[in-house]
C-alpha cells in the first residue's frame, strides 16, 4: 500500500508553512494552525536577545520524528489542517464540503460516486482579506448570483457541480453550476478587486482552523479572491538573530548583569515595571542567576534609564546587530564558545600582487571567517493580500495576525540551525569620505523618496535605520553579489546562503560605534550547513579573488542599458541598477526583501563614483595589458 502519510521539515514550520501558510502535499491543500494546537513537547530554543526584544518568554520548535515513527507525528507535531474545504472530483465535476468528520488517518477524500474512487482535488479559488482571514469562498451564492428565475434565486440547496466547458478558454471556461435548478456562473473576473463584495459576499472573520463553535471577529474589510498559491496569500513576519556569548574578559559585576538580562523572564520584568507581578518576577531572576533582589532591581532602573548609562543590554529592544557587530569586530572577545566559532583573517595581499587587489585592502579593513554559528529564526505573525507595513491598519498594508490567534503569545515558534560565513568591513574612514561626495547623497535621497512613499517604509527601516545611508544601498549590492559569486566559487546552493547587513553612521548622540560591513552564512537545516566551503573562500588567497570577480560581473548584466540606466525598478521603484538578471537574490537570502540595491553606487557610471570603482578601473586596466594586440 502507497504511504501517504504528510510530513514536514522542522524548518519549514517556520518558512514557508509556518502559522497561516498553505501547503500542497499530493494534491491535497492544507493550512498551518496557530500554535495553540501544539502539544507541548514542542522542543526550548534558547536565545535570550531575540526573545527581549519581541518580548516574549522564550521560543519552541517542533519536535524531531524519529525515523520510522511517522504515525507518531500526528499526536505530537504542529497540526495541519484541510484547506479549502471545498473540493471537487476530476471525473464526475461534483463539488463536496468536506467535514472534519469525514478525514480518516493518512487517507486521501475520494469521491463516492465514481469507479475507482479518485481523489478530490481543492478548489483553485479563496478568499482573503486586508485583516489577516482566510475561508473558502461561498460557491452556492456565487453559482447563484445571476439567477434569472424565483426558483433558482429561492435555491437554497448545496450541491454543486464545477465544470469545465470546451466553447471557451481561460476563467471562462470554467463554471460553478447548480446542480439542482441549474444556476451557474463562470470564473471569469473572480480576481477583481470587490467582485465578491458585488456579489454579496462578506469576510467571515475567521481562520480556517477555527472550529464551527469558535465566535468569529467582527470584520468590515472586503474580501478578495485570490488563487490559494499565489504569493500574496500569505506573508510570514520572521525575526533572526545569532547567537552571541557573553563577551570575555568581562569584570565580575557585567558578567552577572549579562547573565541577569539573559534571563527568559527579564522581558516580563521590565515590562511589568511597579506592578505588584514586578516583585515574583525579580525575586525568581535573583534566585535563578545568584544574585541580590536589591542587585536585579538597580539593574531594571538603569536599564530604564533611572540611572541614566549604558548598560549590557541597551540594545535589546533597539538593533540586534549592536551586539553581533561587537563581536564580528572584536572576534578574539567571545572565544570559547560552542556556538560561536569565530577567528580573525585577512585578504593576504602584498606588493607582488596586481594593482587591483591592492587597491581593493585599501577599502577592507577586516575579515573574519566564522567556523561555527548559530542563528535562530522566530515565527511572529503574519499577514494577508498585502505585506504588513506597521502595527495599524492605518499605516497601509495588511494587519499583523499572531500565532495565537486567541490571546497574547507567551512564546514563539522558531527553528535553530547552525552553519559558518565570512564577515567583511570596509574601511570606516573612507566609506565616510566617500557618503560626503554631493552626487552620491543625492543619488540616495532620490531612492529614499521612493522608500517615504512605499508601503514598505516602516519595515525597510527596521532594517536601514531612520535615514538611508548611502553605506547601506551600497553594502547591500554588495552582499548580493558575494551570494552570487560564492554559489559559484564554494559550491554552495545560493538560496542557502543569507546575509547581514551592518550600515549605521555613527549619531552624536549615540554610544555606539558606527558598521560598515557585511556577513554572508549559510542558513539551511540540512547537510549544507557546515561543509566547509565558506570558510575555505574566506581564507587567502580565495576571497581577494572572488570580491575581484564578483566587481567585475557587477559591470555589466544582460538586461543593459535598461538595467544600468534605471531610475526605478521593482515594487515601489526601491531598486535602481538591479534585476533579476545580475543582482536578485531569492527571497531567502535577503533581509528586506530584495529592495534597496543599486549596482551604480557599488561600481560607479560617468555621473557617480561608486565604492570599488577604482578598484574596478584598475582590474580593466589589467585585463586589457594582458591582452596582445597586433
Amino acid at each position: 500500500m502507497r504511504d501517504i502519510r504528510r510530513k514536514v521539515r522542522r524548518a519549514q514550520t517556520i518558512v514557508p508553512f509556518g502559522v497561516g501558510g498553505i501547503i500542497d502535499l499530493r494534491g491535497e491543500s492544507f493550512v498551518a494552525a496557530d500554535i495553540r494546537s501544539w502539544a507541548a513537547k514542542g522542543e526550548r530554543v534558547e536565545s535570550p536577545r531575540l526573545a527581549a526584544k519581541l518580548g516574549v518568554e522564550g521560543f519552541r520548535s517542533a519536535p524531531v520524528i524519529p525515523s520510522g515513527k511517522a504515525a507518531y507525528a500526528t499526536r505530537i507535531g504542529p497540526v495541519y489542517v484541510r484547506f479549502p474545504k471545498w473540493l471537487f472530483c476530476p471525473q464526475c465535476r461534483d463539488m463536496q464540503l468536506w467535514r472534519p468528520d469525514r478525514e480518516v488517518r493518512d487517507k486521501q477524500p475520494t469521491c463516492m460516486r465514481c469507479a475507482g474512487k479518485p481523489q478530490l482535488a481543492p478548489m483553485r479559488f479563496i478568499q482573503v482579506c486586508r485583516a489577516g482571514h482566510m475561508a473558502d469562498i461561498d460557491w452556492r451564492r456565487w453559482a447563484h448570483s445571476r439567477s434569472e428565475s424565483h426558483a433558482q434565486r429561492q435555491c437554497q440547496v448545496r450541491r454543486l457541480r464545477f465544470v469545465a466547458t470546451p466553447e471557451s478558454s481561460g476563467l471562462e471556461a470554467l463554471r460553478v453550476v447548480c446542480a439542482v435548478c441549474r444556476a451557474g456562473r463562470n470564473l471569469a473576473g473572480i480576481s477583481q478587486k470587490n467582485i465578491l463584495k458585488q456579489t454579496g459576499l462578506r469576510c467571515t472573520g475567521s481562520h480556517p482552523w477555527h472550529s464551527e463553535v469558535d465566535e468569529a471577529d467582527p470584520c468590515e474589510e472586503t474580501p478578495q479572491a485570490v488563487q490559494r498559491g499565489a504569493s500574496n496569500v500569505y506573508f510570514p513576519i520572521v525575526h533572526s538573530a545569532i547567537d552571541i556569548p557573553a563577551p570575555a574578559g568581562l569584570s565580575e559585576e557585567d558578567e552577572l548583569s549579562q547573565n541577569v538580562v539573559n534571563h527568559f523572564l527579564w522581558p516580563d520584568f521590565i515590562s511589568a515595571g511597579d506592578s505588584p507581578i514586578a516583585d515574583s518576577y525579580k525575586v525568581v531572576i535573583a534566585s535563578k542567576c545568584g544574585v541580590p533582589v536589591d542587585f536585579v532591581e538597580s539593574l531594571g532602573r538603569r536599564i530604564a534609564g533611572d540611572a541614566g548609562g549604558p548598560s549590557a543590554a541597551d540594545d535589546s529592544d533597539d538593533d540586534l546587530s549592536i551586539a553581533e557587530w561587537a563581536a564580528f569586530s572584536a572576534p578574539e572577545s567571545v572565544s570559547g564558545s560552542k556556538t560561536f566559532s569565530v577567528r580573525r583573517t585577512s585578504l593576504g595581499i602584498d606588493h607582488e600582487d596586481p594593482g587591483s587587489m591592492q587597491v581593493l585592502t585599501t577599502g577592507i579593513s577586516a575579515v573574519v571567517v566564522a567556523d561555527r554559528v548559530r542563528e535562530v529564526r522566530a515565527l511572529e505573525g503574519f499577514s494577508r493580500y498585502e505585506p504588513s507595513s506597521g502595527e495599524s491598519e492605518e499605516d497601509g498594508g495588511g494587519r499583523v495576525v499572531s500565532v495565537n490567534t486567541h490571546a497574547r503569545a507567551q512564546w514563539l515558534p522558531a527553528v535553530e540551525t547552525y552553519g559558518e560565513g565570512i564577515f567583511i568591513a570596509v574601511d570606516e574612514e573612507r566609506v565616510s569620505s566617500w557618503e560626503r561626495i554631493p552626487s552620491v547623497r543625492e543619488w540616495t535621497r532620490r531612492i529614499e523618496r521612493n522608500l517615504n512613499a512605499s508601503f514598505k517604509a516602516d519595515r525597510l527601516r527596521s532594517k536601514s535605520g531612520p535615514e538611508l545611508l548611502p553605506r547601506f544601498v551600497m553594502l547591500h549590492t554588495l552582499a548580493h553579489h558575494f551570494i552570487r559569486q560564492l554559489s559559484y566559487d564554494s559550491g554552495y546552493n545560493a538560496a542557502s546562503l543569507r546575509e547581514r547587513v551592518y550600515a549605521r553612521s555613527h549619531a552624536p548622540d549615540s554610544h555606539f560605534p558606527p558598521q560598515a560591513g557585511v556577513f554572508i552564512y549559510t542558513a539551511a537545516g540540512d547537510a549544507e550547513g557546515t561543509l566547509g566551503g565558506l570558510v575555505r573562500q574566506g581564507q587567502q588567497p580565495n576571497l581577494a579573488e572572488t570580491l575581484i570577480r564578483l566587481l567585475e560581473s557587477a559591470q555589466w548584466c544582460s538586461q543593459d542599458p535598461l538595467c544600468a540606466d534605471s531610475t526605478g525598478r521593482s515594487l515601489a521603484n526601491l531598486n535602481r541598477a538591479a534585476c533579476h538578471a545580475c543582482t536578485l537574490l531569492p527571497e531567502t537570502c535577503c533581509e528586506i526583501d530584495n529592495s534597496l540595491l543599486d549596482r551604480t553606487l557599488l561600481i560607479g557610471d560617468d555621473e557617480i563614483p561608486g565604492f570599488f570603482r577604482e578598484v574596478v578601473r584598475a582590474a580593466i586596466e589589467e585585463s586589457a595589458g594582458a591582452v596582445d594586440l597586433p
